[in-house]
C-alpha cells in the first residue's frame, strides 16, 4: 500500500488495502495512514475521511501521521470545513499537533477563501 502510494498509484493503493480486509489481513495505523495519504495523493478527500472513520468502527489507533494525511487530503480538495473539524478532532483525542497539520488546515482555509479561520490556527 504504502508503495504504491509513494508511487502515485492511489488507485491500486486503495485496492490492494481493500483487498487486504478481504484477505482477513490485519490492517493497523501504518497501513491506514498509507491508504490516507494515497487519497491525498488522488485529489480524493471524501475517500480519506471514510478511512479515517473506518478507524474508529474497526479500533485501529490514529496518530498525527493519519490525520495530517486527511487534512491534506481535504486541503487538496479545497475542503477547509472538514479539515478544521479534523483539527478540533485531534485536539480532543489529544493527539498531537505538529507544524504540518497547521500547515494543512491554513491551506485549506486559503483554498476555500476563508481568511478568518486561518488567522485564528495561527495565532494558536
Amino acid at each position: 500500500v504504502s508503495a504504491c502510494e509513494k508511487g502515485r498509484q492511489w488507485v491500486q493503493a486503495l485496492q490492494l488495502f481493500r483487498e487486504m480486509a478481504d484477505s482477513r489481513v490485519e490492517r493497523n495505523t501504518v497501513t491506514y495512514s498509507a491508504a490516507v495519504s494515497a487519497c491525498e495523493k488522488g485529489w480524493v478527500w471524501e475517500s480519506a475521511l471514510e478511512l479515517l472513520r473506518e478507524t474508529v468502527e474497526y479500533s485501529v489507533e490514529r496518530d498525527t501521521i493519519t490525520f495530517n494525511a486527511a487534512i491534506s487530503a481535504c486541503e487538496k480538495g479545497g475542503a477547509y470545513g472538514p479539515a478544521l473539524q479534523l483539527l478540533c478532532e485531534m485536539l480532543q483525542d489529544r493527539i498531537e499537533r505538529d507544524c504540518t497539520t497547521f500547515n494543512a488546515a491554513v491551506s485549506a482555509c486559503e483554498k476555500g477563501h476563508v481568511w478568518e479561520p486561518a488567522l485564528q490556527l495561527l495565532r494558536e
